[in-house]
């Protein structure tokens, strides 16, 4: 792109554009210097630059607003498949995507009296307000307009004051349809764009397949009796991670976001109580949804699955899913149905998970197990919990109208059968009965990361390695209290949850709270659950000496934030962005294998890998979408480390040398993947 520095001598031709500071046409897009190397996937495939006020067409691709108007008054089809296409069927892609784009890094325009870099979304007021470049060519360009001119009048400087900065475009609905990750991880010429699809392959059969993301965004109100009442949700992400934005990665059960029921785990968080969260710090994040108060408005992005693809699909799915009427008649008003309900914290919506043998519903013969209530007397149940199901019944006086959406052939396991489906439920019974809680099977797939997985520390986190040597009288406490233990789900090494101001180790000084316990008199204390480590440190307390050995994680660009806060009755855990700092070495793999169909997408996308900018920085799963094979599986959770796939380490990898790795596995790929507890909020 040209140096408008360089061509002072071509003001005549035209002005520069206010808003980006170059020269083009009116009709054309605003030009740009990129600081770092654009993702394939942010480009347009008319222009060949990173998207301007993106929009999607329904066969899956995305294009600037410009370019595709353009392009529409000449042709009727798509520039990528040639398939028929008109400009009033297209739309604005997520905010998500906006956003993104809005982040990239560009410099200033006037390289020899500025070079000053900044965000694309900043450029404008800072050639307005900051940049002496453009101060000068201002005053130059007022000064060439004073002499009385014979010919045309000059052009308005502000060259697109009538171009809006967000393009409004007749839709259907109000569902924002693109990729609503900031990992768009294929090309837009795939299957499903954003998300890793290694089956798709194009072909003239396979392109009628192409689907796009529908996502929405929404606000929630929460309400709390209690004010410092944890709303019981773990967060992961964060600007200062490669997640960038924050997401819900789990919805604690029997809490109060479970109860409400409209938040669930993948939802991106964009504001709290009005402040906009999508480029904070993970640590700012927290303290906001840690702020207590009687009411919270969340606003949040939310992935609802694939939009319809072929046809033949839709007359598939619509003969599949038929929507049923049932009407059951209670002799009195305290009748139990005999029906369970439940409501997966994965998926919207409540379930029938089971009817109990003799009782009304099974006697009808009308309902199934995994109908999905849609609604019950009239009352709207799609974003329902079973407690509200539950009162609306034991409310209505004989006749309980049923509204249920069916699929033939898919049934919920019994709660015995499966620790995995029952794990992620709650359920509650017709007649009000409390929630159902089921056995959770071991999962026997973890191991020590192997040392062709390990990695070096993360940019910003340095460990410290402590030696704690005590003389102690042999009654006398160590005054600590533990977490964690290769026992719990995330498999996490032992740490200190507290420092009682009693007992050897608070006079010390030396151990902290959230320091890794290694090993005490020589004892390894890091493959040990939690039961067994509480043996093992009372069993050496008792002596006259101990010799505690422990690593304490600093991170130099963030702090914690229940440091600065008081507890309120959160049990203290470190955060997420913590656990991101812990040596290769003391972690817990899993695999995770997982299988689909030819045209299926494996339903998640990533974020990471190498930059040159920011060097090596781990692969995350940033968004698993409902309905797909990742999804389905349960174990792939949002903030999870890919560390290898079928066995090939992922560390030093690019974005794109990951990408091909992946596509190449058509039915079945295993990932190795590194999983942390989001943070408590």
């Amino acid at each position: 792109m040209a140096d408008p520095a360089a061509e002072e001598h071509g003001y005549q031709a035209g002005e520069l554009c206010c808003e980006c500071g170059q020269f083009h046409l009116l009709p054309d897009n605003h030009l740009y210097n990129f600081q770092d190397e654009v993702d394939d996937e942010l480009i347009c495939h008319i222009c060949l630059q990173p998207l301007l006020q993106p929009m999607d067409t329904p066969c899956g691709h995305t294009y600037c607003f410009k370019c595709l108007e353009n392009f529409m008054q000449e042709y009727n089809f798509c520039p990528m498949d040639r398939k028929k296409l008109s400009f009033q069927q297209c739309h604005k892609s997520s905010l998500l995507v906006r956003n993104l784009l809005d982040k990239l890094v560009v410099s200033c325009p006037f390289k020899a009296e500025c070079q000053q870099t900044m965000q694309r979304c900043e450029l404008e007021a800072h050639l307005q307000n900051r940049c002496p470049g453009f101060k000068k060519y201002k005053s130059e360009l007022q000064r060439k307009k004073n002499p009385v001119s014979k010919g045309k009048e000059d052009p308005p400087v502000k060259v697109e004051t009538n171009t809006p900065k967000d393009p409004e475009v007749p839709s259907a609905g109000s569902s924002l349809v693109a990729e609503s990750s900031a990992a768009a991880v294929v090309s837009l010429g795939t299957a499903e764009p954003g998300l890793v699809n290694p089956a798709f392959e194009e072909t003239e059969e396979d392109l009628p397949q192409r689907a796009s993301l529908v996502a929405e965004t929404s606000t929630i109100e929460i309400h709390r009796e209690d004010p410092e009442e944890e709303l019981g949700m773990r967060i992961v992400g964060g600007k200062d991670t490669p997640l960038g934005n924050i997401v819900v990665q789990e919805v604690l059960r029997d809490s109060l976001i479970a109860a409400d029921g409209r938040i669930a785990p993948g939802d991106h968080i964009l504001e709290v109580n009005g402040v906009n969260i999508s480029s904070v710090t993970h640590c700012q994040a927290v303290s906001f949804l840690r702020h207590p108060g009687p009411i919270l408005h969340l606003m949040v992005l939310q992935e609802k699955g694939f939009s319809n693809k072929t046809a033949q699909q839709d007359s598939t799915s619509a003969t599949n899913r038929e929507v049923i009427h049932v009407t059951l008649v209670k002799r009195d008003r305290s009748e139990p149905l005999g029906i369970k309900l439940i409501r997966k914290t994965d998926e919207a919506g409540i379930f029938i998970l089971d009817l109990l043998e003799g009782g009304l519903a099974a006697k009808n013969g009308k309902l199934s197990r995994n109908d999905r209530v849609l609604s019950i007397n009239g009352q709207d149940l799609r974003q329902g919990t079973p407690e509200t199901a539950a009162q609306i019944i034991q409310t209505s006086e004989s006749r309980v109208n049923f509204v249920v959406l069916r699929q033939p052939g898919v049934q919920l396991l019994d709660p015995g059968e499966d620790g995995s489906t029952s794990n992620n439920s709650s359920s509650s019974s017709s007649n009000g009965g409390s929630p159902v809680h089921h056995r959770r099977r071991l999962d026997q797939n973890h191991y020590r990361r192997k040392s062709t997985y390990q990695k070096d520390l993360p940019q910003g986190y340095v460990t410290h390695e402590k030696t704690v040597a005590i003389k102690k009288e042999p009654k006398e406490s160590l005054g600590i209290t533990i977490g964690g233990g290769r026992d719990n789900k995330n498999k996490l090494p032992i740490y200190v949850t507290s420092v009682q101001p009693i007992g050897c180790l608070f006079r010390d000084g030396k151990i902290k709270r959230g320091d890794i316990l290694l090993s005490i008199n020589g004892i390894d204390l890091t493959h040990l659950n939690y039961y067994e480590a509480v043996s093992a440190l009372k069993s050496n307390a008792a002596s006259h000496s101990v010799v505690l050995k422990a690593l304490e994680i600093l991170a130099s660009d963030s702090t914690d934030p229940s440091l600065d806060i008081k507890e309120r009755g959160f049990s203290w855990s470190p955060l997420w962005i913590t656990w991101l700092g812990l040596p290769s070495y003391l972690h817990c793999c899993q695999d995770i294998v997982l299988s689909k169909g030819n045209l299926e997408s494996w339903g998640f996308s990533i974020v990471g890998g190498f930059e040159e900018s920011k060097g090596n920085q781990p692969f995350f799963i940033k968004t698993i979408v409902p309905g797909t094979p990742a999804f389905r599986d349960r174990r792939l959770k949002c903030g999870d480390e890919i560390v290898a796939v079928n066995g090939v380490p992922a560390i030093g990898m690019s974005n794109s040398e990951l990408i091909p790795m992946l596509k190449e596995q058509r039915n079945k790929v295993t990932l190795t993947v590194v999983s942390w507890p989001g943070s408590l909020v």
